[in-house]
């Protein structure tokens, strides 16, 4: 099946699981809807790599796990499905690398995480796989602060750098820098592999499942369950019982058997 045509067919599968039956057109608008409906629905998690189950860097199987296991990912996965949602729907998307701020302000190593551009009449941020992020889509335009929801977001360009910068507390931290470059999807390989493999991954360290809602955001961080509600957080232990149980009841998710499970 030639891939547009194995785009389109996913493509009404995929907006039910988002729950979105709202217009198609390539705006602004309809970008935006998506793009919140995704992170509404799509949680940002790392389940597989405490399993052992190996995340490989292909589209197809982006969108089985999503679509059809009802699953969420990390950077790669969403943002690499996300993609091709959009451009079976006639957006016109380009992949970007971003290197992520880590402690001390570094930025990390090249294709550690993937973003979206999105060239409408203007071009667009989008990103559906950075954690507690924007909301909506960002104006890919310099030094222009965007609120959304209580937070202040902007872009700051350094020569070809582009940084990405959110408001905490009335200082400006850098959460990561890209290039306005086209990618392909094969250059994240290596990082991907990275990511689920190395133990100075922050993804190797903890298990995460989180997702935003319309008045925060709910997460699962190892032993913990954490959720905002219009600023206030709350935060419970839970035993391994509970938390299967509240993976399964928030966020949908029933985890196949580990990879080095007894058979």
């Amino acid at each position: 099946m030639p891939l547009i045509d194995e785009l389109e067919s996913h493509a009404h599968a995929y907006l039910d699981r988002i729950g979105y039956h709202g217009p198609l057109e390539s705006t602004a608008t309809v970008l935006r809807a998506l793009h919140r409906a995704h992170l509404y629905s799509v949680p940002f998690e790392n389940l597989d790599i405490a399993i052992g189950r190996e995340i490989i860097c292909d589209q197809a199987r982006f969108l089985h796990k999503i679509i059809k296991e009802k699953r969420g990912g990390f950077c790669y996965e969403l943002n690499g499905a996300f993609a091709a949602l959009l451009r079976s729907l006639g957006f016109k998307v380009i992949l970007l690398s971003a290197r992520v701020s880590g402690e001390g302000g570094n930025y990390g190593p090249e294709f550690d995480h993937l973003a979206l551009r999105v060239d409408l009449e203007e071009p667009w941020l989008a990103d559906v796989g950075f954690g507690d992020s924007f909301i909506d889509p960002l104006r890919l335009e310099p030094n222009i602060e965007q609120e959304q929801l209580g937070r202040v977001y902007r872009l700051t360009f350094d020569g070809a750098i582009i940084h990405y910068q959110m408001n905490v507390s009335g200082v400006w931290k850098n959460q990561y820098c890209f290039e306005n470059r086209p990618r392909e999807l094969s250059e994240f390989v290596a990082m991907c592999r990275y990511n689920q493999t190395s133990p100075q991954s922050t993804f190797t360290r903890k298990r995460i499942c989180s997702r935003a809602t319309p008045e925060g955001r709910i997460t699962l961080s190892n032993g913990k369950l954490i959720e905002t509600r219009n600023g206030a957080r709350q935060e419970r232990a839970l035993n391994d019982e509970e938390w299967t149980a509240s993976l399964r009841e928030l966020f949908g998710v029933v985890l196949p058997r580990p990879a080095n499970a007894d058979h």
